[in-house]
């Protein structure tokens, strides 16, 4: 029986060495100094560009809503995943079932780090897996835009996820898969301004990827298939390739592309539909120049060849 226990003994230390290994790897990393020193005073003019390019009222402004109405930014909009039901919070600037505590700091860790102010990983629902890539000069624009908008009172109600899932600490190993700050794409020296400009648009703060790429077992993005379409985290739907290859754009000019931005109606005088109606509309108030970034950057992303909807969806 001496080997049995010396079994039972190496395996317990194996796993104790394990659980903190696992701990310590999974711990939320913040932003350190040197970027916390990039974040600078803010200009809320420039931050009106940034809060339409993110899509914030898309998520987080009560469904439904319409005019004025969608600056409340009150939250409440169910997204129901593989994972579980997401509800983005409120994050108007109510100091208590809002964000209007917050300091700038705070907003900067939770959009680059997906880290909240008391320590605790955000679900990466909340798409920082894009924002990660933004200027930190562009989250201080972003806060004092944000701090212009209306208190609004009122807790949205809370994720509804099953176990494993609703075990926070787990984020942090699968960050340490898929956050990073580096661009997707990479460009060679002397690639056209605005194909860099809509490079840190795209995959910045328009996370353009997190519903246009498909995504594997863990719900990280598939880089080798960047924009080539996926089937819809919620529901069955598909969402298109936005590429050059198969089933893509590639017919688009960066023209049609603008225009489709800035308008809704395709090349072909179809409208925007589904999501991308509220998508769509964050994007018309961007200025020309912007949408016609985008548009460089998504003619310059290399086609996939077996895009969505060219491909059968995966059945759900």
């Amino acid at each position: 029986m001496a080997w049995l226990k010396k079994l039972v003994g190496a395996a317990l230390v194996l796993g104790g060495v394990g659980a903190a290994a696992g701990w310590f790897l999974s711990a939320p990393v913040r932003l350190d100094t040197t970027a916390l020193a990039q974040l600078g005073p803010g200009d809320a003019s420039r931050g009106k560009r940034i809060f339409y390019a993110g899509g914030c009222t898309s998520c987080h402004a009560k469904p439904g809503s319409q005019g004025d109405a969608r600056l409340q930014l009150v939250g409440g909009l169910e997204l129901k995943t593989p994972f579980g039901t997401f509800v983005p919070p409120n994050i108007s600037q109510d100091p208590k079932d809002g964000i209007g505590a917050w300091s700038v700091e705070d907003l900067a860790n939770a959009m680059l780090k997906g880290v909240s102010p008391s320590g605790e990983h955000f679900y990466p629902a909340f798409p920082y897996a894009s924002y990660a890539r933004m200027k930190p000069s562009d989250i201080a624009d972003l806060y004092a835009f944000l701090k212009t908008l209306p208190a609004v009172a009122g807790k949205a109600p809370a994720n509804t996820l099953a176990f494993p899932f609703n075990i926070r600490r787990g984020i942090g190993l699968w960050k340490r898969l898929y956050l990073s700050d580096q661009p997707v794409i990479a460009l060679h020296d002397g690639t056209p301004d605005p194909v860099m400009a809509g490079r840190y648009l795209v995959e910045g703060p328009g996370h353009c990827g997190e519903c246009h790429t498909p995504r594997d077992f863990a719900g990280g993005t598939k880089k080798s298939e960047w924009l080539a379409g996926a089937v819809a985290a919620e529901g069955s739907g598909v969402v298109p390739n936005i590429t050059s290859g198969k089933g893509g754009i590639a017919n688009w000019s960066e023209a049609d592309i603008a225009n489709y931005l800035e308008t809704g109606f395709t090349p072909d005088f179809d409208s925007v539909g589904g999501a991308m109606v509220d998508v769509q509309r964050n994007m018309a108030e961007l200025t020309a120049g912007d949408r016609a970034a985008i548009a460089a950057y998504l003619k310059a992303v290399p086609p996939h060849p077996n895009g969505y909807p060219a491909r059968k969806p995966a059945a759900n």
